[in-house]
């Protein structure tokens, strides 16, 4: 049987973002956003995934134990793998993190599958990336150093929104002299002090919720709460009131536009609630980033294609006036000197520079007539076409 150190190193080579096992199936790989199975790695039989899960609990009870000493296995909250392997067969599914020496961080879920262990890893790179390095809007670096404000990174699930906040949560560690709370569920990033202090709080854990972390991180002296997501209305509460007294409040959502986001938050709401909560957004908002990731046109990697909604003056008396999601949109689109960008332009400019194929841009976006009208101008001014060149 492979054992996960090897499957992972399989991983790190392929440049892989997760790792899956199923029993009765071969390893898979998700590379670039798809799926790959492999199974010149064999056929992992329900013994051979049952003691990868113990490996990985036990590579989790040592990380504890390394950290925190031997008093960590009398305490309920870092049981052993033994005890957690119990609780896998109880509750069905338990969450798992573990560090390989030098090179990665690893989340795994370790769920039963037609009562068999099964398993999904998401590897993660011991540093968090720069805003450079993940190509995100330059403007990012200036909203990352504002005092207080609410920055919300948007997009689908796997389109690098967490990824995007440790950029950000990084930026301001590296940047400022700052007392940063992170709250998440799980910890996946580890922040190094640098010219900040950062206190990382985990569900489960550390706290119990969302919410009472949050309410707790307003006596603990912070300049930057950062949320994993905002999952809920008290969440959301919570969150808004924090950057409304004077915090920068940094959060994820699940939404697929930066106008759109507007609305999940004005609707997560009780109707007598919404007018107060509009105010507080036109108060509050810094930015939005919506963002899709994007196949490189050479096939190797990905590359964000970010729609920005800043805090404009007129973006904030939209919001206030409760105007349509199509005036925010061409605001946005018109927005250049604030630092905004709507999707479409963004694709259209990768699409020029030859980052991405046309085709490829036309699949990310939600609004295809808009986008082939951009490509068409720039084809046009430009004398190039995009979809046929490579970086």
């Amino acid at each position: 049987m492979t054992s996960i150190h090897e499957l992972l190193e399989v991983a790190l080579k392929n440049r892989a973002s997760d790792l899956i096992l199923k029993a009765e199936a071969s390893p898979a790989l998700r590379v670039d956003g798809r799926i790959i199975s492999r199974p010149e790695l064999g056929i992992l039989s329900p013994s051979d995934t049952h003691e990868i899960g113990m490996s990985i609990l036990y590579s989790a009870s040592r990380d504890n134990l390394i950290r925190y000493g031997e008093g960590v296995l009398e305490d309920s909250l870092y049981p052993s793998a033994e005890d957690q392997m119990k609780r896998l067969q109880e509750q069905n599914e338990i969450d798992a993190v573990f560090t390989v020496s030098g090179l990665v961080r690893v989340r795994a879920n370790l769920f039963l599958q037609r009562g068999a262990v099964g398993a999904a890893l998401r590897i993660i790179p011991l540093r968090p990336y720069s805003i450079d390095q993940l190509m995100l809007p330059k403007v990012l670096k200036e909203i990352a150093m504002q005092p207080q404000g609410l920055v919300l990174a948007t997009g689908p699930t796997g389109s690098g929104k967490s990824t995007t906040l440790a950029a950000l949560v990084d930026h301001i560690a590296t940047n400022r002299r700052a007392n940063i709370v992170t709250i998440e569920d799980p910890i996946e990033y580890v922040f190094e002090d640098r010219d900040s202090v950062v206190n990382q709080r985990e569900i489960g854990q550390d706290t119990k919720s969302f919410g009472s972390a949050l309410r707790s991180a307003l006596r603990q002296s912070p300049d930057v709460i950062m949320i994993g997501e905002m999952r809920d209305v008290e969440t959301m509460r919570a969150a808004l009131s924090a950057a409304e007294i004077g915090h920068l409040v940094i959060s994820t959502l699940h939404t697929v536009s930066a106008v759109g986001t507007i609305d999940r938050i004005l609707n997560a709401f009780p109707p007598h609630e919404r007018d107060q909560v509009r105010d507080q957004l036109a108060d509050t908002l810094s930015c939005v980033v919506s963002q899709r990731l994007v196949q490189r046109a050479n096939g190797v990697g990905r590359v964000p294609a970010v729609e920005v909604m800043t805090g404009s003056p007129s973006i904030k008396k939209q919001i206030a006036d409760n105007e349509s999601g199509g005036e925010l949109y061409n605001t946005i689109r018109e927005g250049a000197h604030y630092g905004m960008i709507s999707l479409n332009q963004a694709l259209q400019q990768q699409v020029a520079s030859g980052m991405i194929t046309q085709d490829d841009a036309l699949n990310a976006t939600s609004n295809a007539t808009e986008l082939r009208q951009l490509l068409r101008s720039s084809n046009s001014v430009g004398g190039t076409t995009g979809g046929a060149r490579r970086s």
